[in-house]
This record gives structure tokens, C-alpha cells and sequence, in this order.
């Protein structure tokens, strides 16, 4: 029988100090739940409210023995941080990088505390839209923007698939396009840059904590295979197999963005200046041969300083061998060597995987093969982002097209 019930309570007088035994101020229920079990909870300083509250909790009590109650209505009743944590426990339990996790967990915290959602059941499109807003407002790029919906999203979907909510109020929202906002868009380097890059960082001074062969070894690495910096910088001597038939470089899936085992071909040509350079190198058995990321060797070096100091170094050589004040000039104009070129696109570290992508298009290799070796999931990735087409290119292909007469003079377009 359920019943309602005043407390007893042991406070210290104020006055004496003497312990005095009262009444709870609170009203508390007393009832027995559908498993059978008594519970005691605290409901009302109001009596006739109280009264009501103990008779909403019998009542549940009943749908649940007749299998009327819905167990997603008290998941949505449950603080919105119970299930913020629960979820970071699920994005563990996937083997996701920490970094990930704690990534995605503080851009949903953001949306939290922002909007003062206390439960699940508070998620707007609306306030989703307006944090949104601001962010852009604030000055982040839509790229960003899109990050955020991508990060609470993915929360309202878990919330949805482990019935925590009924349904998913966000299914409606779309991510902006960031072709109209690029903030930071970037480039292949052409062959000869690249040649003049390496050459510059062989024999330049030591840039965040790497000396110049290393670099240089990084810089060829990078950009004839594709491999992403946290996973160069998880390269020991043991991932490597030179002289296996084809020689590969493995990437261990704890280092993969994709969280898998990924292997990569390596060039003839790479595998050779490889073995040079460790003979140089020198490594230990399991030592990181580039200590560039911070989940291997604890200290997270800026490679993009790198690139802009070696690109400087070598573009300024190149400008001081003009031949003539008026080729000079010219030198000066142009966007080569440039660690951003005047379409505001940069030649950072990441760069070179871009440069890898591009070179396998420009090898007439089919796009399904350039996907693969670039490890997208999506080939539209690999041919709308990785793969640039300049105006050399475009001239070259419309040079392939037959002429009027239907034969091709081999004559350049323009």
C-alpha cells in the first residue's frame, strides 16, 4: 500500500549545540515498484501536491505490469549528462583515438551548455541551428560548423539506436557546402617544386626538432604514399617489408584514421632512397623514426613551421638565380614555392598527400585504383578534393582533341 510520510531527521541546534530530532520538511513517498520492490522517495514540501506526485508513481507502476509503459520515457527524464557520458563510453569501446573521443564529446558539450539542455528531450533543430549561426558569425569557417552538426548528430543518432529518445529531432538538418567558404583550401606542389623542396631540406638546419634528412626522407614518404602525418608518425622500422614482392609499408590500426590495418606499395625508387637513408638513420629496434605526433613521442611538432620554412629557404634561392632584374620581377610574381599562392590555397604538410593523389591522376591511373590507393571510402573524395587539375593540364588534355579534319597536330590549346 503506498503511502506518504514526513521523515525523521537529526539537526544540531544552533543555539546549544544540542542534536534535536524533527520532522523532514519534504514529504516522502513510500510504494512498491513493479519488480516488487519497496521505494522511498523524496517528493513535496506540499502535502496535497506530494499526495499527487505518489499517485503519478503508482499509476507508472501499473502501465509497466501491463506492459503499457514505455522504458524511453524515463530514459528521457534522465540528466542529459548521463547520457553524454555513456555515449563517450560507446565511442571508446570502438577503438577510437582519445583524441577523437574527446574531440567529439566537447563539441556536444558546447551545444549542451550553450542551449541548457538538461535532458535529451530538449534537442531543438532549432537551437542546433541558431548555435550554428553564431558560430559562423563568431568567424569559424562552415567547414567547422559542419564538424559541430556532424558531432551532435551522431550523439541524437546513439541516443536514438540504444532508446534513449523516440526519435531523432536533427534528421532534418543538413550540412552547408564549403565550396563557398574555403578557409583553408590546398595545393599539390609540381615535380620540380617537390625536387627543390627535398633538395632544400637535406642540406637546411634543423626545424621543429627534426634535422634536414629526416625531413627530407618525410617530405618523399608523405608524398609517394599518401600516408596521413599521425601516421607517418607512427613509423618504426618493423612496419616496413623492402624486400617484400611488392616491398609495403604497414600502418598499424590503432594509428589508421580509418582504425584499421592499412598497407601501402612502395615505389622502387622510394624503397631505395629509404634503405640510403637508414643507414643513415640508424634507428633502434621499435624506435619512431619520425617523432612528429604526439600520441607516439609525446610532443606534438608543427609541420606545417617545417614546410614553411623549407618552402621559404628554396624559394628563395630560386628568386636569387634569375638570370636578369626583369626575370627577377617574374620570379617575384609567381606562386612557386609559395606556402600560399595567391588563390589563398596552402602548401602545408597535408598538402603532400594531395600531391600524391594528384600524381596518380595525372599517371592515367582509373579513379577506382586512385581511390584505393588513397584510402577513401568515397571516390568523390579522392577526385573533387585530392585531385587538382591546373590550367598546364587542362591544355594538355584539350591538345589531345582531334581538329577539325578529325586528326590531331599535336598542337598545344590557347
Amino acid at each position: 500500500m503506498a503511502s506518504i510520510y514526513k521523515k525523521p531527521v537529526i539537526l544540531r541546534d544552533p543555539k546549544t549545540g544540542e542534536k534535536v530530532k524533527k520532522k523532514s520538511k519534504k514529504w516522502w513517498g513510500r510504494y512498491t515498484d513493479s519488480l516488487g520492490c519497496e521505494k522511498r522517495v523524496p517528493l513535496a514540501t506540499d502535502k496535497a501536491v506530494a499526495q499527487t506526485m505518489l499517485k503519478e508513481l503508482v499509476q507508472k507502476v501499473e502501465r509497466q505490469k501491463a506492459g503499457l509503459e514505455d522504458p524511453i520515457d524515463e530514459e528521457m527524464l534522465k540528466p542529459i549528462d548521463v547520457h553524454l557520458d555513456d555515449f563517450e563510453k560507446s565511442q571508446k569501446s570502438k577503438n577510437n583515438s582519445p583524441r577523437y573521443v574527446m574531440e567529439i564529446k566537447g563539441k556536444i558539450r558546447r551545444f549542451v551548455d550553450t542551449c541548457g539542455w538538461k535532458r535529451a528531450s530538449q534537442i531543438k533543430a532549432t537551437d542546433v541551428q541558431s548555435f550554428l549561426a553564431d558560430l559562423r558569425e563568431d568567424g569559424l569557417s562552415i567547414q567547422t560548423s559542419n564538424h559541430y552538426l556532424r558531432a551532435i548528430k551522431n550523439f541524437t543518432r546513439w541516443l536514438v539506436n540504444n532508446k534513449r529518445l523516440k526519435s531523432n529531432p536533427l534528421d532534418g538538418l543538413a550540412m552547408l557546402n564549403t565550396c563557398v567558404d574555403r578557409r583553408h583550401d590546398r595545393r599539390p606542389l609540381s615535380q620540380d617544386e617537390f625536387s627543390r623542396l627535398v633538395k632544400v631540406a637535406e642540406k637546411g638546419p634543423p626545424a621543429v626538432g627534426l634535422c634536414g634528412r629526416d625531413r627530407a626522407m618525410l617530405y618523399i614518404l608523405a608524398a609517394w604514399t599518401g600516408l596521413r602525418r599521425g601516421e607517418l608518425g607512427s613509423l618504426t622500422r618493423q612496419n616496413f617489408k623492402l624486400n617484400a614482392k611488392p616491398p609495403i609499408v604497414t600502418v598499424e590500426a590503432a594509428y589508421s584514421k580509418h582504425r584499421r590495418e592499412d598497407i601501402q606499395i612502395l615505389h622502387p625508387d622510394i624503397v631505395e632512397r629509404f634503405q640510403k637513408w637508414l643507414v643513415y638513420r640508424k634507428p633502434a629496434p621499435g624506435e619512431i623514426l619520425f617523432p612528429i605526433d604526439e600520441r607516439t613521442c609525446g610532443v606534438d611538432r608543427r609541420t606545417s613551421e617545417m614546410m614553411m620554412q623549407d618552402l621559404k629557404a628554396a624559394r628563395a634561392i630560386w628568386i636569387d638565380k634569375a638570370k636578369d632584374e626583369e626575370e627577377h620581377k617574374r620570379r617575384e610574381a609567381s606562386d612557386f614555392l609559395k606556402y600560399q599562392d595567391s588563390q589563398g590555397r596552402f602548401a602545408d604538410f597535408h598538402s603532400l598527400r594531395h600531391t600524391f593523389v594528384t600524381n596518380l591522376c595525372k599517371a592515367d591511373i582509373s579513379p577506382k585504383t586512385a581511390q584505393t590507393l588513397a584510402r577513401h571510402s568515397d571516390i568523390r573524395l579522392t577526385m573533387n578534393i585530392y585531385s587538382h587539375v591546373d590550367l598546364e593540364d587542362q591544355s594538355a588534355a584539350i591538345a589531345k582533341l582531334p581538329g577539325i579534319d578529325g586528326e590531331n597536330d599535336g598542337r598545344a590549346a590557347g
